[in-house]
Protein backbone atom coordinates (compact mmCIF):
# COMPACT_ATOMS: atom_id res chain seq x y z
CA UNK A 1 0.00 0.00 0.00
CA UNK A 2 1.19 3.62 -0.78
CA UNK A 3 1.85 5.87 2.13
CA UNK A 4 0.28 9.07 1.68
CA UNK A 5 1.15 12.47 3.32
CA UNK A 6 -1.74 12.75 5.06
CA UNK A 7 -0.84 9.81 6.73
CA UNK A 8 2.77 11.14 7.71
CA UNK A 9 1.00 14.08 8.86
CA UNK A 10 -1.76 11.99 11.39
CA UNK A 11 1.45 10.14 12.80
CA UNK A 12 3.56 13.14 13.38
CA UNK A 13 1.00 14.89 15.36
CA UNK A 14 -0.16 11.67 17.37
CA UNK A 15 3.44 10.62 17.98
CA UNK A 16 3.87 14.45 19.33
CA UNK A 17 0.88 14.48 21.35
CA UNK A 18 0.81 11.16 22.54
CA UNK A 19 -3.00 11.64 22.54
CA UNK A 20 -5.49 10.85 19.69
CA UNK A 21 -8.14 13.38 20.97
CA UNK A 22 -5.42 16.66 21.03
CA UNK A 23 -3.77 15.36 17.69
CA UNK A 24 -7.17 14.99 16.14
CA UNK A 25 -8.32 18.33 17.62
CA UNK A 26 -4.91 19.83 16.17
CA UNK A 27 -5.51 18.26 12.54
CA UNK A 28 -8.77 19.63 12.69
CA UNK A 29 -10.43 15.88 12.51
CA UNK A 30 -12.37 13.51 13.87
CA UNK A 31 -10.37 10.41 16.13
CA UNK A 32 -11.95 7.63 14.12
CA UNK A 33 -10.70 8.68 10.55
CA UNK A 34 -7.37 9.94 12.33
CA UNK A 35 -7.05 5.79 13.91
CA UNK A 36 -7.62 4.52 10.13
CA UNK A 37 -4.74 7.00 8.71
CA UNK A 38 -2.65 5.37 11.70
CA UNK A 39 -3.87 1.90 11.05
CA UNK A 40 -3.30 2.21 7.46
CA UNK A 41 0.54 3.71 7.79
CA UNK A 42 1.37 0.64 10.22
CA UNK A 43 -0.13 -1.83 7.41
CA UNK A 44 2.27 0.26 4.83
CA UNK A 45 5.14 0.34 6.60
CA UNK A 46 4.56 -3.25 8.19
CA UNK A 47 5.83 -2.55 11.58
CA UNK A 48 3.93 -1.14 14.66
CA UNK A 49 4.71 2.58 15.11
CA UNK A 50 2.54 3.56 18.33
CA UNK A 51 1.29 1.27 21.34
CA UNK A 52 -1.93 2.55 22.46
CA UNK A 53 -4.83 1.55 24.44
CA UNK A 54 -6.76 3.09 27.06
CA UNK A 55 -4.96 4.69 29.44
CA UNK A 56 -1.62 5.95 26.98
CA UNK A 57 -0.63 6.46 23.77
CA UNK A 58 3.46 5.40 23.11
CA UNK A 59 5.92 5.18 20.34
CA UNK A 60 7.40 1.83 19.87
CA UNK A 61 11.33 1.54 18.71
CA UNK A 62 9.93 1.17 14.74
CA UNK A 63 7.88 4.50 15.82
CA UNK A 64 10.67 6.47 17.37
CA UNK A 65 12.83 5.39 14.00
CA UNK A 66 9.75 6.30 12.08
CA UNK A 67 9.21 9.37 13.05
CA UNK A 68 12.66 11.08 12.63
CA UNK A 69 12.29 10.30 8.83
CA UNK A 70 9.13 11.30 9.03
CA UNK A 71 9.90 14.94 9.68
CA UNK A 72 12.80 14.71 6.45
CA UNK A 73 10.22 13.27 4.33
CA UNK A 74 8.01 16.39 5.39
CA UNK A 75 10.44 18.86 5.49
CA UNK A 76 11.55 17.70 2.33
CA UNK A 77 7.88 17.60 0.36
CA UNK A 78 7.35 21.29 1.60
CA UNK A 79 10.97 22.79 0.09
CA UNK A 80 10.49 21.01 -2.95
CA UNK A 81 6.88 23.06 -2.90
CA UNK A 82 8.48 25.98 -2.07
CA UNK A 83 10.90 25.57 -4.93
CA UNK A 84 8.59 24.40 -7.54
CA UNK A 85 6.64 28.31 -6.59
CA UNK A 86 10.30 29.93 -6.62
CA UNK A 87 11.01 28.59 -10.37
CA UNK A 88 7.35 29.30 -11.00
CA UNK A 89 7.97 32.93 -10.23
CA UNK A 90 11.39 33.20 -12.07
CA UNK A 91 13.72 33.00 -9.27
CA UNK A 92 14.84 29.83 -9.41
CA UNK A 93 15.77 27.83 -11.82
CA UNK A 94 18.58 27.00 -14.90
CA UNK A 95 19.67 29.22 -17.68
CA UNK A 96 21.38 28.51 -20.34
CA UNK A 97 23.06 31.02 -21.76
CA UNK A 98 24.81 31.64 -24.94
CA UNK A 99 27.54 34.68 -25.71
CA UNK A 100 29.88 35.58 -28.20
CA UNK A 101 33.63 36.42 -27.04
CA UNK A 102 33.21 40.06 -27.70
CA UNK A 103 29.59 40.11 -26.34
CA UNK A 104 30.47 38.92 -23.07
CA UNK A 105 33.18 42.03 -22.03
CA UNK A 106 30.67 44.14 -21.24
CA UNK A 107 28.15 42.64 -20.29
CA UNK A 108 29.11 39.38 -18.65
CA UNK A 109 30.58 40.32 -15.75
CA UNK A 110 27.89 42.42 -14.77
CA UNK A 111 25.27 40.21 -15.21
CA UNK A 112 26.64 37.54 -13.62
CA UNK A 113 27.04 39.93 -10.35
CA UNK A 114 23.25 40.89 -10.73
CA UNK A 115 22.27 37.15 -10.77
CA UNK A 116 24.25 36.17 -7.94
CA UNK A 117 22.81 38.82 -5.98
CA UNK A 118 19.56 38.73 -6.82
CA UNK A 119 18.74 35.78 -8.18
CA UNK A 120 20.78 33.11 -6.32
CA UNK A 121 18.96 29.83 -6.65
CA UNK A 122 19.57 30.66 -10.60
CA UNK A 123 22.26 28.14 -12.18
CA UNK A 124 23.94 30.00 -15.22
CA UNK A 125 25.35 27.72 -17.73
CA UNK A 126 27.35 29.37 -20.68
CA UNK A 127 27.59 27.88 -24.02
CA UNK A 128 30.38 30.25 -26.21
CA UNK A 129 29.27 30.55 -29.57
CA UNK A 130 28.95 32.79 -32.86
CA UNK A 131 25.35 34.16 -33.38
CA UNK A 132 24.49 31.29 -35.91
CA UNK A 133 25.13 29.04 -33.58
CA UNK A 134 23.63 30.51 -30.70
CA UNK A 135 20.30 30.93 -33.28
CA UNK A 136 20.71 26.87 -33.58
CA UNK A 137 21.28 26.30 -30.10
CA UNK A 138 18.36 28.08 -29.06
CA UNK A 139 15.86 25.95 -32.32
CA UNK A 140 17.41 23.14 -30.64
CA UNK A 141 16.41 23.76 -27.11
CA UNK A 142 19.82 23.86 -25.68
CA UNK A 143 20.53 27.93 -25.08
CA UNK A 144 17.36 28.98 -23.85
CA UNK A 145 18.83 33.32 -23.87
CA UNK A 146 21.59 34.36 -26.46
CA UNK A 147 23.44 37.50 -26.76
CA UNK A 148 24.21 37.90 -30.30
CA UNK A 149 24.51 40.13 -33.42
CA UNK A 150 21.44 40.37 -35.53
CA UNK A 151 20.06 39.74 -38.20
CA UNK A 152 17.80 37.26 -36.86
CA UNK A 153 14.79 35.09 -37.97
CA UNK A 154 11.58 36.89 -36.23
CA UNK A 155 9.29 34.33 -37.62
CA UNK A 156 10.95 31.73 -34.74
CA UNK A 157 12.99 34.26 -32.62
CA UNK A 158 12.49 37.52 -30.19
CA UNK A 159 14.91 39.66 -29.93
CA UNK A 160 15.58 43.01 -27.51
CA UNK A 161 18.16 45.51 -28.54
CA UNK A 162 20.66 45.47 -25.23
CA UNK A 163 23.45 47.29 -26.09
CA UNK A 164 24.91 49.86 -29.22
CA UNK A 165 28.54 50.62 -29.04
CA UNK A 166 30.56 52.57 -31.76
CA UNK A 167 32.68 50.96 -34.48
CA UNK A 168 36.46 50.73 -34.25
CA UNK A 169 39.40 50.67 -36.54
CA UNK A 170 41.85 48.32 -35.29
CA UNK A 171 45.25 49.21 -36.80
CA UNK A 172 49.18 48.06 -35.91
CA UNK A 173 50.54 49.82 -33.61
CA UNK A 174 53.05 51.06 -35.43
CA UNK A 175 51.38 52.15 -38.44
CA UNK A 176 51.13 55.38 -39.72
CA UNK A 177 46.77 55.50 -38.99
CA UNK A 178 47.89 54.36 -35.46
CA UNK A 179 49.27 58.35 -34.64
CA UNK A 180 46.68 60.18 -36.18
CA UNK A 181 44.76 62.23 -33.56
CA UNK A 182 41.05 62.20 -35.20
CA UNK A 183 38.23 60.06 -36.17
CA UNK A 184 39.40 57.97 -39.59
CA UNK A 185 37.45 58.17 -42.37
CA UNK A 186 37.06 55.44 -45.28
CA UNK A 187 39.46 57.50 -47.74
CA UNK A 188 42.17 57.01 -45.05
CA UNK A 189 42.01 53.10 -45.61
CA UNK A 190 42.81 52.94 -49.52
CA UNK A 191 45.28 50.70 -50.49
CA UNK A 192 44.84 49.04 -46.63
CA UNK A 193 44.76 45.50 -46.54
CA UNK A 194 41.67 44.58 -44.72
CA UNK A 195 40.30 41.53 -42.51
CA UNK A 196 37.06 41.18 -43.09
CA UNK A 197 34.08 38.76 -41.83
CA UNK A 198 32.92 35.83 -43.15
CA UNK A 199 30.28 36.72 -45.28
CA UNK A 200 27.71 34.28 -44.24
CA UNK A 201 28.50 33.06 -40.49
CA UNK A 202 29.74 36.91 -39.70
CA UNK A 203 27.01 38.51 -42.08
CA UNK A 204 26.52 41.19 -39.31
CA UNK A 205 29.98 42.35 -38.95
CA UNK A 206 31.07 41.91 -42.45
CA UNK A 207 28.04 44.67 -43.54
CA UNK A 208 29.32 46.77 -41.46
CA UNK A 209 32.90 46.69 -42.89
CA UNK A 210 32.28 47.09 -46.35
CA UNK A 211 29.31 49.96 -45.47
CA UNK A 212 31.95 51.97 -44.16
CA UNK A 213 34.57 51.26 -46.65
CA UNK A 214 32.04 51.95 -49.14
CA UNK A 215 33.34 55.43 -50.58
CA UNK A 216 37.36 54.07 -50.05
CA UNK A 217 39.21 51.90 -52.28
CA UNK A 218 40.90 49.41 -49.51
CA UNK A 219 41.50 45.68 -50.01
CA UNK A 220 39.68 43.28 -48.45
CA UNK A 221 42.06 40.17 -48.56
CA UNK A 222 40.78 38.15 -45.40
CA UNK A 223 37.76 36.58 -44.22
CA UNK A 224 37.31 35.34 -40.35
CA UNK A 225 34.76 34.56 -38.33
CA UNK A 226 35.55 35.82 -35.16
CA UNK A 227 36.04 39.42 -34.15
CA UNK A 228 39.28 38.04 -31.89
CA UNK A 229 41.10 36.20 -34.75
CA UNK A 230 40.85 39.56 -36.64
CA UNK A 231 42.56 41.54 -33.56
CA UNK A 232 45.41 38.64 -33.68
CA UNK A 233 45.73 39.33 -37.20
CA UNK A 234 46.12 42.97 -37.09
CA UNK A 235 48.66 42.44 -34.15
CA UNK A 236 50.60 40.35 -36.29
CA UNK A 237 50.65 43.10 -38.89
CA UNK A 238 48.27 41.30 -41.38
CA UNK A 239 46.15 44.15 -41.73
CA UNK A 240 43.27 46.43 -40.24
CA UNK A 241 39.91 45.57 -38.99
CA UNK A 242 36.96 47.03 -37.58
CA UNK A 243 35.71 45.71 -34.38
CA UNK A 244 33.05 46.69 -31.91
CA UNK A 245 34.72 49.33 -29.21
CA UNK A 246 34.14 46.98 -26.21
CA UNK A 247 37.23 44.85 -27.98
CA UNK A 248 39.33 47.48 -26.49
CA UNK A 249 39.04 46.03 -23.14
CA UNK A 250 40.58 43.05 -23.83
CA UNK A 251 44.14 44.89 -24.07
CA UNK A 252 45.52 43.41 -27.05
CA UNK A 253 49.33 43.76 -26.87
CA UNK A 254 50.64 45.56 -30.33
CA UNK A 255 47.37 47.18 -31.69
CA UNK A 256 46.05 50.46 -31.48
CA UNK A 257 42.15 51.57 -31.68
CA UNK A 258 40.96 54.35 -33.46
CA UNK A 259 37.59 56.34 -34.14
CA UNK A 260 35.64 56.65 -37.12
CA UNK A 261 33.85 58.89 -38.98
CA UNK A 262 30.04 58.54 -39.11
CA UNK A 263 29.22 55.45 -40.79
CA UNK A 264 27.49 56.52 -44.10
CA UNK A 265 23.95 54.57 -45.15
CA UNK A 266 22.99 54.04 -41.06
CA UNK A 267 19.32 54.01 -40.03
CA UNK A 268 17.70 57.23 -39.62
CA UNK A 269 16.49 56.15 -36.58
CA UNK A 270 19.71 54.91 -35.00
CA UNK A 271 22.96 57.10 -33.39
CA UNK A 272 25.38 56.64 -36.94
CA UNK A 273 28.34 56.82 -34.57
CA UNK A 274 26.94 54.02 -32.74
CA UNK A 275 26.17 51.27 -35.22
CA UNK A 276 27.16 47.94 -33.96
CA UNK A 277 24.40 46.56 -31.79
CA UNK A 278 23.84 43.24 -29.30
CA UNK A 279 20.49 41.89 -29.04
CA UNK A 280 19.39 39.64 -26.18
CA UNK A 281 17.36 36.66 -28.72
CA UNK A 282 15.37 33.78 -26.98
CA UNK A 283 12.45 31.28 -28.47
CA UNK A 284 9.26 33.33 -29.89
CA UNK A 285 6.92 32.65 -27.36
CA UNK A 286 9.45 31.17 -24.73
CA UNK A 287 9.87 34.06 -22.61
CA UNK A 288 9.58 31.69 -19.38
CA UNK A 289 9.38 34.07 -15.71
CA UNK A 290 12.56 33.10 -15.08
CA UNK A 291 13.93 34.03 -18.68
CA UNK A 292 11.66 37.79 -17.95
CA UNK A 293 13.82 38.39 -14.78
CA UNK A 294 17.28 37.23 -16.37
CA UNK A 295 16.66 39.81 -19.06
CA UNK A 296 15.95 42.62 -17.14
CA UNK A 297 19.07 42.09 -15.56
CA UNK A 298 20.97 41.96 -19.13
CA UNK A 299 19.47 45.16 -19.61
CA UNK A 300 20.57 46.51 -15.88
CA UNK A 301 24.01 45.37 -17.05
CA UNK A 302 24.47 47.94 -19.31
CA UNK A 303 22.59 50.81 -17.84
CA UNK A 304 23.34 50.81 -14.56
CA UNK A 305 26.45 53.46 -13.91
CA UNK A 306 29.97 51.76 -13.91
CA UNK A 307 29.07 47.76 -15.16
CA UNK A 308 29.46 48.09 -18.68
CA UNK A 309 33.06 49.48 -18.03
CA UNK A 310 35.39 48.93 -20.88
CA UNK A 311 32.24 49.10 -23.81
Amino acid sequence: MAITLDQIRCFIATAEELHFGRAAERLQMTQPPLSRQIQRLERSVGARLLDRDHRRVALTPAGTAFLEDAYRMLAAVDASVQHARRVEAGSAGTVHLGVTAVSAIGVLGPLLGLLDRELPEVDVVLHESASGGQVDGIRRGQIDLGLARPPFDTASLSSRLVLREPLRAVVPAGHPLAGLDRPLAPEDFDGQSVISYHPTSARYLHELTVRFLLNGHARIEQHVQQVLTAVLLVAAGQGVAFVPAGVAALHVQGVRFQRLTEVPGAHADSDPARPVELHAIWARDGLTPLLRRVLQLVERSVEEPGDAAGV
